[in-house]
């Protein structure tokens, strides 16, 4: 299946949205709208209606939302709700009302009970409850699915939605007050390569498991689920493996090259235990992901060396 007019990347700058948006390139589609928030506030209805009336998308793909770790879920939750909320809205009812032809709602691994059956299966959303570090960013998020779902049910919107697990790679937010785990540790580790400085604390225990996802495996699945899924079912999108955050950090500190000592704060929350998503779903689709943790923390890193002045300012 291929649009024959405009596609929207909603959140094109954002790791995902700009994963998405080259995978989009490379697949031959090269109408792109792509419209920053300096032009276009999300989070306001009458801004959303006046672009979709103008521009006319044919596909949506809703990668905008505010983002965040346990840091910043726990400092924010108003705003993590409440602007999510406005933003998915906004979309979901505006590609309705304008005749979007098929739209992709992404939404996150946390939408899964904190004690979920491991790996995580599809079915298991709404199942028992939340891990609370991240509830309202997940409440947000399980609300866009049952949107799209209700849509479908009602109108018939061929509207999607995927649920992608921790994602990592260039472009991702290094802001040590706001990045996920990932980002933070390499952040961390370079500053304290650079410093001299003889360890490095980190939160937690270093005990749960989680999973990482290069950011251009994602968008290339995404283009996958818009050209090959139609169904009000969620789709995991994974790399089907996971690690402790412990070996994480080591692994990330030898790519950095810091010699110094990892510690531990447990104090500091750990979050959910283990998150690991079963992608059964859209392997038995025929996608898989490419892109081994080891190469792409390598990229990354470079990524972040290259990048410097801006990472600093963000």
């Amino acid at each position: 299946m291929s649009p024959f007019g405009p596609i929207y990347v909603a959140g094109h700058r954002g790791l995902a949205g700009s994963a998405i948006s080259r995978a989009l390139r490379a697949k031959g589609y090269d109408q792109l709208l792509e419209v920053g928030r300096e032009d276009l506030d999300l989070r306001k209805k009458d801004q959303v209606d006046s672009f979709f009336e103008k521009e006319k998308p044919e596909w949506v793909i809703v990668a905008a939302a505010m983002v965040g770790g346990i840091h910043a879920n726990q400092s924010r939750p108003a705003e993590f709700i409440y602007d999510n909320l406005l933003i998915q809205n906004n979309l979901i009812h505006g590609s309705h009302e304008h005749g979007v032809k098929k739209l992709l709602f992404l939404g996150s691994s946390c939408i899964y009970p904190k004690m979920a059956p491991q790996p995580m299966r599809e079915e298991s959303l709404l199942s028992s409850p939340l891990e609370p570090t991240n509830q309202p960013y997940a409440l947000a998020k399980i609300a866009g699915i049952e949107m799209c779902r209700s849509y479908r049910r009602q109108y018939g919107s061929d509207f999607i939605c995927a649920m992608p697990t921790n994602l990592y790679g260039p472009g991702d937010n290094f802001d040590l007050e706001q990045a996920h785990v990932m980002p933070a540790m390499m952040h961390r580790f370079h500053q304290a390569k650079v410093d001299g400085a003889p360890s490095v604390t980190l939160w937690g225990t270093g005990s749960p498991f989680r999973e990482f996802l290069h950011s251009t495996d994602l968008g290339e699945a995404c283009v996958f689920l818009m050209e090959n899924h139609s169904g009000e079912e969620i789709v995991n999108v994974g790399c089907g493996k996971d690690i402790t955050i412990r070996e994480l950090a080591e692994r990330v500190r030898d790519v950095v090259g810091y010699k110094g000592e990892l510690e531990w704060d447990s104090s500091r929350p750990d979050g959910t235990p283990r998150k690991l998503m079963d992608i059964e779903r859209i392997r038995t689709m025929g996608w898989e992901p490419r892109v081994g943790l080891s190469d792409g923390l390598k990229e990354t890193y470079q990524w972040f060396l290259d990048n410097l002045d801006s990472v600093r300012g963000r």
